[in-house]
């Protein structure tokens, strides 16, 4: 009965997410009733697709304790080179194809940048995001590019009746829920994330793990940016910016730890992306100032890392209450 307070403290931060979202869903619906309409919940649906796509890549590389900052800058160069090609005149394929080879390429330079030169991910993927905002711009010319119908066409189009941004969002959760989940590459990606240093002894290629990872999370990335592309029709300078931190905030507040080892795509990684999402539309439904908009996901960020850093100082505890425990029972 004595390690009751602490279960029930983790078990308050764990719902704590859940709280919130009920708090967002309650506080809109009063001030603003279409907020809890059916449609609504939809185009929250279909705007967080993105979201929840760059932070499922984002989910892959938490999970081994590292970090990718370089998400959302991955999302602008791939969009302004398909950008470019789209107006002029290559096929959608075409572009398509850029948008993703670029996010692979990028998570491989990554990936070397950590696994080969030893550099720390923070500081790997914040030069990876300087240099490719500064190619996104140099492309974009710091202007806004309008794209052709038939890309604005992707973003709107429906497969029996199911918006095209839902079909890619499910594929993407419940790939990456079955290969977290159901293969060894999974399990070994949240082995290297509890302790590497065993990981490596137990005879996993460490260094792979965490390469693909970043590989993963490119790949993601890209997704995100072409479906974002398709949906708002345009690439300007500011496009995927911030989402860096959009996308860790949706994982955390999903139950993925930052220390890594401990985390999941679905539901959690979903649930996160929703609940930000949901933020943001009931701010825009209120007529809220703009200038709002950032310093709410400021403090949903700073929500985030203090429920990870809570969650696992309580993890600690009570791990290590049942290390003392031990040779009492023995």
């Amino acid at each position: 009965m004595k390690h009751a307070p602490t279960g029930a403290l983790l078990l308050a931060l764990n719902n704590t997410p859940l709280a919130l979202f009920a708090g967002v869903l309650i506080a809109f619906g009063l001030l603003a009733p279409k907020f809890l309409t059916a449609a609504n919940a939809a185009n929250v649906l279909i705007q967080s697709a993105p979201t929840a796509i760059v932070a499922t890549g984002m989910t892959f590389v938490l999970l081994t304790a590292g970090v990718d900052l370089s998400v959302g800058a991955i999302m602008f160069l791939g969009a302004a080179v398909a950008g470019k090609l789209a107006l002029g005149g290559a096929p959608l394929w075409a572009a398509v194809i850029a948008i993703i080879a670029i996010g692979i390429a990028c998570g491989t330079v990554n990936a070397l940048l950590v696994t080969r030169l030893r550099i720390i991910a923070f500081i790997a993927t914040l030069g990876t995001l300087y240099v490719g905002r500064g190619l996104g711009l140099r492309i974009t010319e710091t202007r806004a590019m309008n794209l052709p119908d038939n890309f604005v066409a992707l973003g709107s189009s429906r497969v029996l009746g199911v918006p095209v941004p839902l079909l890619v969002l499910a594929g993407v959760l419940v790939i990456a829920h079955a290969v977290l989940r159901h293969t060894p590459f999974g399990r070994q990606v949240y082995a290297v994330g509890a302790d590497a240093e065993v990981a490596r002894k137990a005879g996993i290629r460490v260094p792979i793990i965490l390469a693909s990872v970043y590989v993963i999370s490119g790949l993601c990335a890209a997704i995100a940016g072409l479906l974002s592309l398709a949906q708002l029709g345009a690439v300007a300078p500011t496009f995927g910016s911030q989402k860096e931190f959009a996308a860790i905030a949706a994982a955390v507040l999903g139950g993925t730890s930052l220390f890594g080892g401990r985390g999941n795509v679905l539901p959690g990684t979903l649930f996160g992306a929703v609940l930000i999402q949901s933020l943001e539309s009931g701010l825009v439904i209120v007529n809220a100032d703009p200038y709002l908009y950032p310093l709410v996901t400021s403090a949903i960020i700073f929500l985030a890392v203090l429920l990870d850093s809570a969650r696992s100082a309580v993890l600690a505890r009570l791990s290590r209450r049942r290390i003392r425990q031990e040779p009492e029972s023995t």
